[in-house]
């Protein structure tokens, strides 16, 4: 294996996957036989600057030369090799959101990311020019909401993208996006698999009066599906990517895709009936459907697969943010006893410390809405915790009951496809971080959504290596019998990883906790009411 996987370096057999995901930037090098080569990754936060969360952009290019940099210098230790040839690249990024570019290429606001609830006026009117659900983080509710709020940049915009068009044209000098994340955009029309021509006039219509020098369709970034290609390398692209002057330029690059795309890669869920469950800041779920939902829901959106059939996704904005910054506090208190954590373990010992806790998490009550929750309607966050003095009060059921929070207004949302709509859920394939420390993350899923859960051996890789795959799947010769057949029968050929079901004294505690947590919703109305965000002041 060890002299195959260097005869697939030095003759460029390989394929590279970049995500720009909500806390780290990540880099997988796969070979032939989709095995990971190297991988590597930058931590990176997003801040809320003047009302909007938003990531540096700057930051995004540092982060993307710092993961090829040591992902390169992985290969060159392990391997002997320098990283010259590079048979395919993608680019996938954090779905939807706003980044306005004007003539010269330059950001005409700071990029305004999907975790901002800013848009509720823009989404109501559009949802029902359209009879079609607009996401409040959807690029086109963004646009809309600063026409609506006569921002001073609009007029300028030549070109509107999401991050990973935007990191794909930085590449390539190429406005192109896949379908996948297109449709996080604007609505695809599913027998063209591009942007829906009949909406864009009714858009157009909507703003006639304006008089803005550009039309919407002219703004947008070209649709691609599975398996076309999207573009090259270019000299400055290479440049940028690798400043040393070693990668090579002209290597093809498919369309970029979102995190939602890629996650149905990673866990071969692009067949009607399956679905996944992406876990990381937010949390979101997608099943391919058979057939169109009796009706539009707000809590449900409709987007594709990177080949463009139409998936039903419930997305909630928060997830594991708050379990993030709680296991720091037992970090800085690790430090403060002059011990130095190993961030794995104390992952490790806490989350399964979980599973020994009350069904029910004894009686606790979390919400870790760090940002506004579009599900249980709310456009603020605060993350609290509340407990009664007869809550059974143990770091065991403190752990457990953040679990449970991450997953419960996704919850929510996924009783309206179950229930209303009928729905059937075979099972569900997970990926993300949370699902790193093995079967607590499964188990926990299991209980929330009642459902068994498998995760894969690459649950860790996530959307990285998903891009990844559909990089090599652009060049494959066998891509004409589409993606789904590329996944079942080649990449996934030898299995789908661990299945957990659902415990029924598990199953019956989180529903138990469901109706402290619905019950409790006040309790966050009035913290956001009451508990202001510039106190410091």
């Amino acid at each position: 294996m060890y002299e195959h996987t260097k005869e697939d370096i030095i003759r460029g057999k390989t394929s590279l996957g970049i995500e720009f995901g909500s806390t780290r930037i990540k880099a997988v090098l796969i070979d032939q036989n989709f095995e990971t080569i190297a991988s590597s990754s930058y931590q990176w936060e997003n801040q809320l600057i003047d009302g909007y969360w938003t990531y540096n952009l700057d930051e995004a290019i540092i982060g993307l030369q710092t993961t090829y940099q040591q992902l390169k210098l992985e290969v060159e230790k392990n391997y002997g090799l320098p990283l010259q040839k590079i048979g395919s690249i993608g680019c996938s990024a954090m779905m939807q959101g706003y980044i306005a570019l004007d003539q010269a290429g330059e950001l005409l606001v700071p990029f305004r990311t999907w975790r901002n609830t800013t848009t509720y006026t823009a989404t109501s009117q559009l949802t029902e020019k359209f009879q079609f659900k607009i996401p409040q983080r959807w690029s086109i509710a963004h646009l809309y909401q600063a026409i609506l709020n006569e921002e001073e940049h609009v007029a300028n915009i030549t070109y509107i993208t999401t991050l990973s068009g935007y990191i794909h044209w930085l590449l390539t000098d190429n406005k192109a996006l896949g379908v996948g994340d297109a449709s996080g955009m604007f609505p695809i029309d599913q027998s063209t698999k591009q942007f829906n021509k009949k909406m864009i006039a009714q858009f157009e219509d909507l703003i006639a009066d304006k008089g803005y020098p550009w039309e919407l369709k002219n703004i947008l970034p070209k649709v691609y599906t599975a398996g076309e290609n999207a573009g090259y390398l270019s000299e400055a692209g290479a440049c940028l990517l690798d400043p040393s002057g070693t990668l090579q330029a002209g290597i093809p690059l498919c369309p970029p895709e979102g995190d939602a795309g890629t996650g149905m890669v990673a866990t071969n869920s692009v067949e009607k009936r399956t679905g996944n469950i992406s876990v990381g800041t937010s949390i979101f779920a997608m099943f391919v459907l058979e057939k169109d939902l009796s009706t539009v829901y707000p809590e449900i959106d409709i987007v594709t697969t990177p080949e463009g059939n139409p998936v039903s996704m419930v997305l909630a904005n928060n997830c594991s943010s708050d379990i993030n910054a709680w296991i720091g506090l037992f970090r800085d208190f690790y430090e403060a006893m002059g011990l130095k954590p190993d961030m794995d373990q104390l992952f490790s010992v806490l989350f399964n410390k979980a599973l020994e806790g009350d069904a029910d998490a004894g009686g606790l009550l979390s919400y870790g809405y760090y940002s506004g929750e579009n599900i249980t309607g709310f456009s603020q966050g605060r993350p609290i915790f509340v407990r009664s003095p007869q809550s059974h009060f143990n770091l065991a059921n403190f752990m457990r009951v953040h679990l449970f929070s991450a997953f419960a207004a996704l919850r929510l949302g996924m009783d309206i496809l179950t229930q209303k709509e009928q729905v059937t859920i075979d099972r569900i394939l997970a990926h993300g971080g949370l699902f790193k420390t093995p079967l607590v993350g499964q188990k926990i899923c299991a209980a929330a959504l009642n459902v068994p859960v498998s995760v894969m051996a690459t649950a860790s890789e996530g959307g990285a290596w998903g891009i990844a795959i559909l990089a090599s799947f652009m060049v494959d010769r066998e891509k004409h019998k589409g993606l789904a057949y590329y996944l079942t029968n080649k990449v996934f050929k030898h299995g789908e990883g661990q299945e957990v079901c659902p415990n029924p004294i598990d199953v019956e505690g989180f529903a138990l906790f469901m109706e402290r947590y619905t019950k409790g919703l006040p309790i966050e109305q009035a913290a956001i009411a009451n508990f202001v965000e510039n106190w410091k002041e």
